[in-house]
């Protein structure tokens, strides 16, 4: 079917699109993500009218596009102008600014960065969403969206709010600092995650504890971080002390 929709003409494809029964349209609109073709993603653009279609199928494009083991450009360029400057509902703008996050990443891991406007456009979408965000939950969709994209130039905004954040927000920041490579795991991050484990500015829950020694622990470990987090187990609970000497045991062997 995918074949078939390569070689069809925009027209075909819209007019498949709006004829088609409705239990059949998000089948018919994850076939055209994966199609990818200039015809399929123009026939999509006018086909998707965000401010009216249904919520469930929007969230099915916006899942199609995020999951795209290899999205293109112009993929990543219809969502964006689909987010832009538009009265959305909350789930449909969380959902997109997640979507963006993940094809910013794979575009980058493809060698594709050099799309440099519609890559730069992305990541300043997210970074616009959460500078403007006043709502804690609109703050955690935007982090998780950084931790998508994984660009290096981004763990200075995520380590700020690991620090700063409340839980909620300070988790999702370490969240996303846990799906970077050892490559940026710089001293610089370790400095801000030692502080975070040890509570030297302020205390933080256990699980974001955790998340902090998992990243010092993971990412050529110190063995001065080894032992500074195994002296710090025998204040912990012991459900905490036995996953870190488990940790411990695991990166020994």
């Amino acid at each position: 079917f995918i074949q078939m929709l390569r070689s069809a003409k925009k027209r075909d494809v819209l007019q498949l699109l709006r004829r088609a029964p409705e239990e059949t349209r998000p089948f018919l609109l994850e076939a055209a993500v994966a199609t990818q073709s200039v015809a399929s993603l123009a026939a999509l653009s006018d086909f998707l009218d965000f401010s009216q279609e249904p919520k469930p199928l929007l969230e099915k494009f916006l899942y199609a596009a995020a999951f795209s083991p290899r999205p293109s450009g112009e993929l990543l360029h219809l969502i964006l102008d689909k987010l832009d400057g538009k009265q959305l509902a909350p789930e449909i703008w969380e959902t997109g600014i997640v979507a963006v996050g993940s094809l910013v990443g794979k575009l980058c891991q493809q060698k594709l960065c050099g799309l440099q406007q519609v890559v730069e456009r992305g990541m300043e979408t997210i970074l616009r969403g959460l500078r403007g965000a006043e709502e804690e939950p609109k703050v955690v969709i935007s982090l998780l969206a950084l931790g998508n994209a994984r660009l290096p130039e981004t763990i200075p905004t995520l380590l700020e709010h690991a620090e700063d954040g409340p839980m909620a927000v300070t988790t999702a920041a370490l969240s996303a600092l846990q799906r970077f490579p050892t490559l940026l795991i710089s001293s610089k991050v370790k400095q801000v995650m030692r502080r975070i484990f040890h509570q030297k500015r302020k205390s933080y829950d256990k699980t974001c504890r955790l998340a902090a020694a998992e990243i010092l622990l993971d990412n050529h470990p110190l063995p001065m971080d080894v032992i500074n987090i195994l002296l710090a187990t025998s204040e912990m609970e012991t459900e905490v002390a036995t996953f870190l000497l488990l940790k411990v045991q695991n990166r020994l062997h």
